[in-house]
């Protein structure tokens, strides 16, 4: 398949997603339906992931029928963390989603992929998400909050731009860090694939921790103030990266766990926190925004900086410190220094 089309068919794909979430964003506002847009968005992903099983001698429609695949569960994503509302503890659960997410994740690697093979693998999995949704569809109660919402309010809303840029700034790192992780370690330490995946183990440990630690915090003290801890904490782990020796790579695989647990854990209930809950499913389109641009740009600009640095891969990660201290001033602009000044 020409690379230009997936190119194309992608990024359109993420487009029509954001455009989408939007609109489908303000219906459940003002309607109180997100719980509804939750299960059907969750069973049509469930539904045209399947079907890829069926398709690979059709490449082109494999290829159309993943992208809605690709839309559907963004939208299902949305509607997801827009049901933290009807939860009291909001920050446990959350934070416990994330854990689950890492525990699931390598509980798939090490005993599941063994008995998965392509095409059935499509199937198999959309089966398993399936079964593991059902227990969301049938027990989680739609939350009732609604409020007419028009996006001229949303984007007339400066700090609440501020703040989703400030997000952005932190998933870049993060994003690019998830894709890079691999080729990073082999490149620069020249480490084998079980080493590199003693390394990945570690990071998944420190996001089942770190989902944990963080959504209990997030019920003590509030994601308002606890949120702004990860610009510091990516700062730390770029410069902490620059420096470290192979013999302690173990320890700063877990460091990034722990960062990424709080990125995800705390981002969305700073949205839900931080502005109108009546409007947190338009809103949280906007989180969701943040997670496809930084699969995309976080990666090109970490290529720039590798061309210009003739491949040299650590000063190319320490120069991604430019994110979280842009997004550390951007989101100090935003709430003019009063989050960070919180006594919890």
């Amino acid at each position: 398949m020409d690379t230009k089309i997936y190119s194309i068919t992608y990024g359109s794909a993420f487009l029509f997603s954001f455009l989408l979430a939007l609109y489908l964003g303000k219906i459940a506002d003002t309607k109180g339906i997100r719980k509804q847009l939750f299960v059907i968005f969750s069973l049509l992903t469930a539904l045209f992931g399947s079907c890829l099983s069926f398709l690979t001698n059709l490449p082109y429609f494999a290829l159309l029928v993943y992208s809605f695949m690709a839309v559907f569960h963004q939208q299902a994503l949305v509607f997801y963390n827009s049901m933290l509302l009807g939860f009291t503890r909001k920050g446990f659960a959350s934070g416990l989603g994330v854990a689950v997410g890492y525990v699931s994740s390598a509980v798939s690697l090490i005993f599941l992929v063994r008995w998965m093979s392509l095409p059935d693998v499509f199937f198999q999995a959309c089966i398993l998400f399936t079964l593991l949704s059902l227990p969301s569809f049938l027990v989680l109660q739609n939350p009732s909050h609604r409020q007419s919402v028009t996006l001229r309010e949303i984007f007339r809303d400066k700090k609440f731009l501020l703040t989703i840029l400030s997000i952005l700034s932190l998933t870049e790192v993060a994003n690019t860090l998830i894709a890079m992780m691999g080729i990073y370690l082999r490149k620069v330490y020249g480490l084998e694939d079980t080493e590199i995946y003693k390394v990945i183990g570690l990071s998944a440990l420190g996001g089942v921790i770190g989902g944990a630690l963080f959504g209990k915090l997030s019920d003590k003290v509030g994601a308002l103030f606890l949120f702004p801890a990860g610009f510091f904490l990516w700062s730390s782990f770029l410069i902490t990266l620059y420096f470290i020796p192979k013999e302690f790579l173990l320890p700063i695989g877990f460091l990034a766990g722990i960062s990424l647990a709080h990125l995800w854990t705390t981002s969305r209930l700073f949205i839900i926190e931080g502005f109108p809950q009546t409007q947190v499913s338009l809103r949280l389109s906007f989180l969701s925004l943040t997670e496809r641009v930084a699969s995309t740009t976080g990666l090109f600009v970490w290529s720039l900086f590798l061309y210009a640095t003739d491949d040299n891969y650590k000063l190319s990660a320490l120069f991604m410190l430019i994110f979280p201290l842009a997004g550390f001033f951007i989101f100090q602009k935003a709430h003019r220094g009063k989050i960070l000044k919180i006594t919890p």
